[in-house]
Formats: structure tokens, sequence, C-alpha cells
């Protein structure tokens, strides 16, 4: 179809378009110009120099008409000896639909968002960028990706961008677009690295596979944070109360932050993990079999490791899923509290409602992350577009699953790539109050990676923080990111 169309506008004479037609299609099809610039940041009581390249790169067809522009923003450390030996990691964020704005100036790139205290609270706005002492650009180069329709990046004009609105599409496109910017780079010979957060994670698993398989480019790690690779350990249904058992520890750890239950944190949350995937599961499977006392028994236990009552529990059959936990934990308090991350507490407009009416968590970063990346593009970066920057689009619904099952699952993919890449090693990176991807959840999916070797279970390293789905607003949180990534990378060097 796309030869035919393109044929057809080849054929057609210029002069049958009007002249302002012409040149308003000539704008729209322009990019911006690349924007270099050089800079320094001082990481570990050293000066760092880099160059920032905010850009775009245009996918091709087979025939070479572009498809798609891909928005990224590249840091690369400019005082080298061998560039092009150094570790380079991709990171991008998730929804599906949102932009990189978070990973770049949250956790990894050389700037940061500026939030007050241990990230609960809303700064006070305009939001700025600050200097990142703990990013990783010391250890390894970063390009942070738009995917199609968000950020700046979009589709051709002779593409819809719904053909890249999908599990395998969006794979492909992004995957593409690593190839093309290692190649331009000059990069083939450099340690590869993907990070992806929440929706990330299933696009990193499915790309592991996908870049080895398409193109030959074995990666040295992947990083899964806060993230999930089966959404079947999310989405219960009847007679599939796998989601509650994933869910049951971050109630726990959750319960604890707001003193709703006490004790070591720690060792309630293993406590937990052993009760969610053991007695807890039992009773679970035996649905409405389970005889009057042994729910009552289990009601209690529950209400130790949670902080919800007894009685909520049995009104819930057991079930408690984390939209009405959050309503529930501190409602004799007015508050409603974060699904991103369950520490922020903000008080709830409607104390009787049965599910939350705010995402606390997520409503404090949208707009200081927003602000401060645009301030940072346009007034340090010198990039501008007409177009809004699309941090966090719903325009990339209806978004296609995958085609063969309705519950999407890459375990499977990311299990191939460690197995025919032995040198594949993977680090998860998980918050204990995140109530968007508890922990357990990708934890229960390496699990049951049961044709995996030996040898390759023993490259899945993990590591959990204190607070939430982006952890790295809590400064002590972010100081660890840094020191788990750095030994990551550092371990991968040749």
């Amino acid at each position: 179809m796309f030869l035919c169309l393109g044929f057809t506008a080849a054929a057609a004479p210029d002069g049958d378009k009007p002249a302002e037609a012409t040149k308003a299609e000539a704008a729209a099809d322009k990019q911006p110009a690349p924007q270099v610039h050089a800079a320094s940041v001082l990481i570990a009581g050293k000066t760092i120099p880099y160059k920032v390249t905010v850009a775009k790169i245009r996918l091709e067809q087979d025939d070479g008409k572009p498809r798609a522009s891909i928005f990224h923003v590249s840091y690369e450390r400019s005082d080298v000896p061998d560039a092009a030996s150094r570790p380079v990691l991709f990171a991008f964020n998730g929804g599906p639909g949102s932009s990189a704005v978070w990973l770049h100036l949250g956790v990894l790139g050389p700037k940061r968002v500026e939030l007050p205290g241990d990230g609960t609270q809303a700064p006070s706005p305009p939001a700025h960028v600050v200097d990142n002492p703990l990013s990783i650009l010391d250890v390894c180069d970063l390009v942070f990706i738009d995917p199609v329709s968000t950020g700046y990046s979009r589709a051709e004009k002779d593409h819809k961008a719904e053909d890249f609105h999908g599990l395998n599409e969006d794979i492909e496109s992004v995957g593409d677009f690593i190839r093309r910017w290692v190649t331009e780079h000059e990069r083939w010979s450099a340690p590869k690295y993907l990070l992806g957060e929440s929706y990330g994670g299933i696009r990193a698993a499915g790309l592991a596979n996908h870049l080895q398989s398409r193109f030959g480019m074995s990666l040295n790690g992947v990083v899964l944070l806060s993230t999930l690779l089966d959404f079947a350990t999310l989405q219960t249904s009847p007679g599939n109360d796998l989601g509650y058992l994933v869910c049951l520890p971050s109630f726990t750890g959750v319960a604890h932050f707001h003193h709703k239950i006490t004790g070591d944190r720690d060792a309630l949350l293993r406590e937990c993990t052993d009760f969610a995937f053991g007695e807890y599961a039992t009773a679970l499977l035996k649905g409405n079999a389970l005889d009057e006392t042994s729910r009552a028994a289990l009601a209690v236990k529950l209400a130790r490791f949670s902080g919800i009552d007894a009685a909520i529990w049995l009104t819930h059959n057991l079930r408690l899923d984390s939209t009405c936990f959050r309503a529930e934990l501190l409602r004799k308090e007015g508050k409603v509290i974060g699904r991103f991350d369950a520490r922020v507490a903000w008080d709830t407009t409607d104390p009787a409602a049965q599910a939350p009416d705010c995402d606390p968590s997520y409503e404090l970063a949208y707009g200081a992350f927003a602000t401060a990346m645009l301030d940072y593009l346009g007034r340090d970066l010198g990039y501008k577009e007409d177009r809004p920057y699309e941090v966090l689009t719903s325009k990339v619904n209806p978004w296609r699953w995958d085609a063969n099952n309705s519950i999407v699952n890459v375990s499977d993919r990311l299990g191939k790539a460690m197995r025919d890449n032995p040198y594949l090693r993977v680090l998860v990176m998980a918050g204990c109050t995140d109530l968007a991807t508890p922990p357990e959840g990708v934890a229960y999916s390496l699990r049951h990676l049961l044709e995996m070797p030996p040898a390759a279970l023993g490259n899945i390293l993990t590591a959990r923080f204190d607070a939430g789905h982006m952890f790295y607003l809590n400064p002590p949180d972010l100081a660890k990111a840094r020191a788990e990534l750095v030994k990551f990378i550092s371990a991968g060097k040749r």
C-alpha cells in the first residue's frame, strides 16, 4: 500500500497544489535542527565533561521513505579515550504513552527535577532542574527515548500513528531506533544496556530478544525498574487470585510506613511474602469451599500484615485489591494514599468513597516534571517545537496487546534472550510502597522461568528500595539506585 501511495504522490505535478498548501506541507515535514551543547557535572567528586544532543532520528521503510521520527536526548562523556567501547544505556518509561522524562530528570541524567524532602511533598511551582551529582553518566553514556506519539516523537505524514501503538509494533520501532543510533554513533563494539520503567520493562524484555534475534545485537544488561513481565500478576478475575498474593507484601510495606503495623519492616515483609505464597494462596485456591473458621482465622492474619480490619477482609471475601486498600488504610484520618507511591497521603474530598478520588503521588510529580522538562529543553538546550511535548498521553489508546493472548506475558522473551546470550544480566529494581507494579509481581514471573539454565538464573539480581514506583524521588533511594546501577554496569565491562 505504501508503494502505491508513494507512486501517486510522485506522479502528481507540483502545480496541481496551491502554493500555500505546498509550503505548509514542507514546513510540517521539516525537522527542527539538532541541538548539541557541551557541559559538565560534578559526580562522585569528579568533574565529568559531556556532550548533550537533542535530536530526532527518522525511521525508514525498506524503500527509504520515512515512517516515524523518534525524539531523543543523548549524553556522551567527552573525555574518554575510546568512546567506541564505552558502555551506553538506552532508557525509556512506560504507560504505554509515557515519554522518558521521569528517568531522564528523575534519576539517570546529569540534571534532575528539584523536589522537597523525601519526595512525598509537591514542590512550589514552577519547578526547575538542578545538577544531579548522583547521575550515572560517569560510567556510561545515556540515551533517553520517546516512543512514537510521546514527547516530540511522531509518525510521518504518510503513516498513521496507530501503526506504532501496539506491543510488537512498539518493540519493533524502538528497536529500529536503537539500531540506527548505535550505527550512526559507531557503538556496535560498546557494551549495551536497556533500562525500562513500568511498561518500559515490558518493552525492555521484548527488545532484549528482538534486538538479538533481528539484528544480532547482544546486550550486556537489562534493568527492570518498577515493572512487571506478566499482566496476570496484576489483573485479578474470578478464578485468578494471583494479583491478591502479589499485592499483599506491598500492603505490609505501606501499612508499616503509615504506622498501622509495627515491628521490623524487612522481617515483616519476608514473613508476609511466605504467608502470601503459602497459607494465603492455599486458602484462596479453595474458593467458597473454605470453611468459616479458617476464613475468620485468615482474616486476622491479613489484618496483622495490612493494617486493614479483619471485618473488612471478610466483607471482601479475603480478597482486597490495591484500589480498595488505598481508600481504606487512612479512611479514619480522612486521607487517601497514592498508587505510584503509597507513602503520599492527601486529604480526600469524599471520605465515604469506595475508591480513591485521585492519585496524589502522580499529581505531585506530573506538573513539576512537565514544567522542568520544557524549561530545560527550551531555555538550556535551545530545542523548541510548536507541537506540545507529550509527557504522558492517552493518544496511544487503544493499544494493541499481544494478538494471541489477551493477557500479555513477555517472560518467555526475556528468558529466551538470557538462554541464547549467557552473558546477559538482569537487574530488578523495585520499591516497597509501589502499588502500581508491586515488587512481588516481577519476582513471581522470574521464579517461573522454569526452563532457564541455573547459570542464567544466577545472572538475575534484585535491589529493593524504601519508596514507591519512582523511588528515586526519595533522596536515600536515589543514592542507592546510583550505587546499584554503577555496580551492575561496572561488572559488565570487558
